[in-house]
Formats: C-alpha cells, sequence, structure tokens
C-alpha cells in the first residue's frame, strides 16, 4: 500500500508540476517559496483526487448494481502511467496528449472496476468517467476561487 502512495504522491507531484511551472514562469517575480507551497499545495489537490477516484467511480457501481464487491483500489502498476503527468501536461506538449494519458489510466481503471464488480465494461466506464469529470470538475472549481481570492487579495482597496 505504501508503494501506491508514493507513486499517487509524485504522480500528484508531477500533475502540479505541468499546471504551476509553465505560469511561474511567466512571472518571474515570483518568490521560490511561493512557488514551493504552490507546487507542493498542487501536489496535495492532486493526490487527493488521483486517490478518490477509484473511490468514487465505486460509489457510482455501487448505485447501479448494489451487490457490487468493494471498489478496487490503485495498484502501483495501475497508477505508474500517472507519472507520465508532467511531461505531458505541459501546455507546449499539448493537452491532447494529457487526455489520452488520463484515458488510458481510466480504461485499466475501468478493466479492474468491471471485474471487481461485475457490472459490464461499458458501465464501468461510464462510472469511472462520470467520477473523473466530477473530481476535474471540483478541482477547476476550487482553481477558478482561488484564483479570483488572489485577484482580490493582489487589488488595493
Amino acid at each position: 500500500m505504501s508503494a501506491v502512495v508514493v507513486v499517487l504522491l509524485l504522480a500528484g507531484l508531477s500533475e502540479s508540476a505541468g499546471r504551476i511551472l509553465p505560469l511561474i514562469a511567466r512571472r518571474p517575480g515570483v518568490s521560490r517559496a511561493h512557488a514551493v507551497r504552490l507546487l507542493l499545495t498542487g501536489a496535495v489537490v492532486e493526490f487527493v483526487v488521483f486517490a478518490l477516484w477509484p473511490w468514487a467511480a465505486g460509489v457510482l457501481a455501487e448505485l447501479q448494481s448494489p451487490r457490487t464487491e468493494a471498489a478496487p483500489g490503485w495498484t502501483p502498476g495501475l497508477a505508474a502511467p500517472l507519472l507520465l503527468a508532467a511531461i505531458v501536461a505541459f501546455p507546449l506538449l499539448g493537452p491532447l496528449l494529457h487526455t489520452l494519458l488520463i484515458v488510458a489510466v481510466g480504461a485499466n481503471l475501468t478493466g479492474s472496476l468491471a471485474t471487481a464488480t461485475g457490472l459490464g465494461w461499458w458501465s464501468a466506464a461510464g462510472c469511472v468517467t462520470v467520477a473523473g469529470l466530477g473530481l476535474g470538475a471540483a478541482v477547476g472549481g476550487v482553481r477558478w476561487l482561488v484564483v479570483r481570492i488572489s485577484a482580490l487579495q493582489a487589488v488595493p482597496a
């Protein structure tokens, strides 16, 4: 289990780096301490999102078929492709590659969910997709809120 936590933490850090470092590069006045705090906060948030993805998909699967077993969790092999997020999340390499990576990880998670719950592959894929989109929307909303609050604090009263 600790290997999975380490892999998910590194995946969260790589995802955070892919999102934060290009923004920091455009703002040379940002202090190193502030950049590190942003990077680590983003890593924790992304770790939580990655860790909750199988659980949320399992909850959705249980709503469809209450006789299902426990939702599958992450394994090191299943979570390892998330480490590529740092490479493909950079804007120059494109969001399409990042999306393809997340879809591939979601497809692997779908197979595990379908096997564990007895749902069909397409039903499990729907659960994984809705869970991923819901978690992504929640994090996107938090990011938007943080940007708005930060912008309000930067404007002198």
